[in-house]
């Protein structure tokens, strides 16, 4: 694990949806350079975090092979990528207790930055903000994030109570840092959600090798 100067943080893959624009399926299974595209965010944030595990439903062992704990959504209705962030709060807590950041990402992110947890952090920091979200361009990402351990009871009401669905109304509610990244040679947060998208991805793969 790589000594930091930000305090420690616990990584998750949010890997829950449904993947319909691929027709079903787990989008983080698909292959792209030789290699799945959950390996390619695994070996991306490793380094960055203390440890990582996936949040998806359904049967945990189809992930077996990637050797990380497999955390399900305990909202029910498959609400949405809040509820994947819920459920990493609520385990870090339960099982890390002196962990208080834990960083969010999608799982069909092949070409996360590698300092992402780094930019994340210090920006966060500087402006004494309560979250922080990645962007890139103009585009903000607000899956890919970095969360307080302690909104976990705030985030349960707002998930099931006031049935709040949009990670992006839930962070106005927060001092938040948004931190970009630049777009070229590839943007860091392109994400495969189509099967074109996987095409652009091989393409995209041989520019990042070669960065």
């Amino acid at each position: 694990m790589v000594t930091t100067s930000f305090p420690t943080t616990q990584g998750v893959l949010l890997a829950g949806g449904l993947a319909r624009r691929m027709g079903g399926g787990d989008k983080p299974m698909r292959i792209i350079g030789g290699r799945t595209i959950l390996e390619r965010v695994i070996a991306r944030l490793s380094p960055q975090c203390t440890g990582l595990i996936l949040n998806a439903n359904g049967d945990p062992a189809r992930f077996a092979a990637f050797g990380l704990q497999v955390v399900a959504d305990d909202v029910p209705g498959f609400p949405g990528p809040l509820a994947g962030i819920l459920a990493a709060l609520d385990w870090t807590a339960a099982n890390r207790p002196e962990v208080e950041w834990v960083l969010s990402a999608a799982g069909d992110c092949p070409f996360l930055p590698r300092n992402l947890v780094a930019r994340l952090q210090e920006e966060r920091i500087a402006a004494n903000a309560e979250l922080a979200v990645a962007a890139s361009g103009s585009q903000s990402h607000p899956v890919i994030g970095l969360w307080r351990v302690s909104l976990r009871d705030e985030l349960r009401h707002a998930l099931v109570v006031e049935d709040l669905r949009k990670i992006d109304r839930w962070t106005t509610r927060y001092p938040l840092a948004t931190v970009t990244w630049p777009t070229e040679p590839l943007d860091p947060f392109f994400n495969a959600n189509t099967a074109e998208d996987i095409a652009e991805a091989e393409r995209l793969a041989a520019l990042d090798a070669a960065s």
